[in-house]
């Protein structure tokens, strides 16, 4: 929202602790590029931690092996289901590294 009697194209928006718009440069104008003010992200939502992606290659490769021990090794599928549970939390993780 623009205050009272202005326009976005204006760029800028005053805030008075009484309320009341000023168009001039006072010291409680606030200057914007566009007509839409958008919040600053806080840096530690903007990148995960470098163990995130370590942790998603290491699941993929454990899932992996598991996989192809299930069919060299073993006549269970309890390596199968471990190696699968494995791949799914690489998954998971994959979605959390940005």
């Amino acid at each position: 929202m623009t205050p009272a009697g202005t326009r976005p194209a204006d760029k800028t928006r005053s805030t008075s602790s009484t309320g009341g718009a000023s168009g001039s440069d006072g010291g409680d104008a606030h200057r914007y590029d566009s007509g839409r003010y958008t919040a600053p992200q806080a840096r530690a939502l903007e990148e995960s931690p470098s163990w995130v992606p370590i942790l998603m290659l290491a699941l993929f490769a454990v899932g992996a092996l598991a996989i192809m021990a299930r069919y060299l090794w073993w006549d269970s599928n309890i390596p199968m289901v471990a190696g699968m549970v494995c791949l799914l939390a690489g998954l998971f993780t994959a979605t959390k590294w940005r």
